[in-house]
């Protein structure tokens, strides 16, 4: 287990990365605005979801063997690039109409809870930051990695899940108020679809060396 002094600095140290808006946060943020609060804090915790598997991973080494094997990091980035391109051109492409309305159309927020999670998943940047920042706070003389590696993820998921959570009540409160203007409901699907396609061509254009 990580000691008290450490897991403060780790705390600090994640918390001063959380508060700089991500893409991880920029999707939150899309989907709360889009769909509101509720639909906002379904993605943060199916992103934080996805989190938690990228560090099960870096704890028993999946995420060194995808980062040294060429074939498997390109097949992950691909594949959460596409999946963020689709969800991006599936909104930009929905008919204006749907949003042109005060109220966003209601989601099952279990499907939004598992995009998100999948989103984070496919996020070959989340593999590359877990197998970066986590080690420098590993101490082995305190005993085996794995177990520390878990218990530091985990802290990090809880602080990420707050942070997270701020953001998208804040973007759905913002989000609220700007659908009531008739300018900014014609124009929101194109915000929020550019904002997808973005981030998956930024995870597309991911490099394999940390």
């Amino acid at each position: 287990m990580p000691d008290l002094a450490t897991l403060e600095v780790f705390s600090l140290a994640a918390l001063a990365l959380l508060i700089v808006p991500g893409p991880a946060v920029m999707y939150i943020v899309t989907r709360s605005a889009h769909q509101g609060r509720r639909a906002g804090l379904a993605s943060a915790l199916g992103v934080q979801i996805g989190t938690l598997v990228h560090v099960v991973a870096a704890a028993i080494g999946l995420s060194a063997l995808v980062l040294s094997s060429a074939v498997a990091f390109t097949v992950v980035k691909w594949a959460g690039a596409a999946y963020l391109v689709y969800l991006g051109l599936r909104t930009l492409l929905a008919r204006s109409e749907a949003f042109a309305v005060v109220t966003p159309e209601p989601r099952p927020l279990a499907r939004i809870f598992w995009q998100g999670a999948l989103v984070n998943v496919l996020n070959p940047k989340t593999a590359l930051f877990f197998f970066a920042f986590l080690p420098q706070f590993v101490r082995p003389e305190r005993g085996p990695v794995a177990p520390q590696v878990l218990v530091l993820g985990a802290l990090f998921a809880l602080l990420a899940t707050c942070t997270d959570s701020t953001y998208a009540l804040l973007a759905g409160t913002l989000g609220d108020k700007l659908r009531e203007r008739r300018a900014f409901a014609r124009r929101q699907k194109y915000v929020t679809g550019g904002v997808y396609v973005a981030l998956g061509v930024g995870t597309a254009l991911t490099e394999r060396t940390p």
